[in-house]
């Protein structure tokens, strides 16, 4: 299988506007640390760890309504069907709502679960459920604005995509600054930045979304009472794609969750510093997701038409660029890991906690980057149940079972086993592609 040099700019043409605005997202959390973990106490900036962490497992957890409006409009662009690829959208949407309200009206159970698993102390409790009482009101706007970057995405929008997620990021940076740093709110101020950043992000998401289907005279807003087969068929699939990406969702959240409450019970500072160190990794995740979502738009509209030869280029093409860009992590955080800690903290004893797992994030990125694309490629083709069962295994066969043999390292023991499992995922996706994805083009 050759690559080739032609598919280079539909690649780059949406990576690179997603590895701009991708980076906004990490960076938002970099901030986030940075303004929190320049107070006083460490005890702020274990608090945003805490909250952020529900509120990242709940809105994460949610993510299929991204994944699964990606690949299925990507599709529908591949059959040139437009009409189609916004009855997905409207779909979507009615369930992001639905799922919002059910997250406001049950927040009481759910933090008194998490907080009953975490088992924190009661000052970095109540610092964390100040954040979270202000951000879970925020979900309507958060879950709406995943499904409209889903329709941009599979429509190849990436430049829309791009302006909205950097101004969102602009704006909730700015609000951290001005509500923490200068009105003094501390951890309310955080999640008070980000609950308008979510709002605001909604709001332009819609009107972008509008005008660009206005080009080709198609109303964002259709008709929902269409009871045909088809699209009673077409909401079903939907829905059965969702619970598959949502069973993955939650494997894959359960771990990165499973890393910070066990880290509040290992001590303040390793809960601080396992919050600084997973930003770097989500920089990295965000940075590579680029490629992600462009192979995600790009390998769904070769599938939607039925393009074998094209699919097959362009997978291996995003393959090869990713790794070398990860390489370039790799590289970075060798050499100037402990800089970037100490960039983001001045509280001596999260920094010299932080530096003593730096080690980890040097290794990561080149072994993440094969599960990221493969779940862009596996999002694109809408193949949700090997997405879903590869993860159910890789987090309960190889990420607990690691932590566990291994727990009397400590935090160490945590970083090998988030290291086990990313390479597990590329693994096993990687087998499946190469065995199975000639079968997708014969149905």
């Amino acid at each position: 299988m050759k690559t080739t040099k032609n598919l280079l700019p539909a690649i780059l043409t949406i990576a690179m506007p997603m590895v701009l605005s991708n980076i906004t997202v990490p960076l938002l959390g970099l901030v986030d640390t940075a303004v929190v973990g320049h107070l006083e106490d460490s005890i702020y900036l274990a608090g945003v760890a805490l909250g952020s962490s529900v509120i990242t497992f709940l809105f994460w957890l949610v993510g299929f309504l991204r994944m699964s409006t990606t690949g299925s409009i990507a599709q529908a662009m591949g059959r040139k069907n437009h009409l189609e690829a916004v009855r997905i959208w409207q779909q979507s949407v009615i369930l992001a709502l639905v799922i919002a309200l059910i997250l406001i009206l049950f927040q009481t159970p759910i933090w008194q679960m998490a907080i009953h698993l975490a088992a924190p102390q009661n000052d970095i409790a109540a610092q964390a459920y100040d954040y979270f009482k202000i951000r879970i009101w925020g979900a309507p706007a958060a879950l709406l604005n995943l499904t409209t970057l889903g329709c941009l995405l599979g429509m190849r929008q990436a430049k829309a995509s791009m302006w909205l997620i950097i101004a969102s990021n602009v704006i909730n940076i700015c609000g951290d600054l001005i509500f923490v740093w200068g009105l003094n709110w501390t951890v309310s101020g955080v999640a008070f930045a980000s609950f308008i950043a979510d709002c605001f992000s909604a709001g332009v998401g819609i009107w972008i979304l509008k005008r660009f289907l206005a080009n080709d005279k198609i109303p964002l807003f259709m008709p929902l009472a269409n009871k045909s087969k088809k699209a009673l068929a077409g909401f079903k699939n939907l829905l059965n794609l969702n619970r598959d990406i949502f069973l993955r969702s939650l494997a894959l959240q359960l771990c990165f969750t499973f890393m910070t409450f066990q880290g509040t019970r290992l001590g303040q500072d390793i809960l601080a510093a396992n919050m600084v160190l997973l930003n770097f990794l989500l920089l990295v995740s965000f940075a590579l997701d680029g490629f992600a979502y462009a192979v995600e738009a790009l390998a769904g509209e070769a599938l939607g038409a039925r393009n074998f030869q094209r699919f097959e280029q362009l997978i291996t093409t995003t393959l090869w660029i990713s790794f070398l860009i990860s390489l370039l992590f790799c590289a970075g955080f060798a050499v100037g890991g402990e800089m970037l800690i100490m960039l983001l903290t001045d509280i001596d004893s999260v920094r010299q906690t932080a530096t003593q797992y730096i080690g980890w994030l040097v290794m990561l990125p080149a072994i993440a980057v094969w599960s990221y694309i493969f779940d862009g490629i596996y999002i694109g083709t809408t193949q949700a149940r090997i997405m879903r069962n590869t993860m159910l295994i890789c987090s309960l066969l190889v990420f607990f079972p690691t932590w566990w043999i291994f727990k009397s390292w400590g935090n160490h023991a945590l970083w090998l086993a988030m290291t086990a499992f990313m390479a597990a995922r590329g693994l096993s996706l990687s087998w499946h592609y190469y065995r199975f994805h000639h079968l997708w083009f014969k149905s």
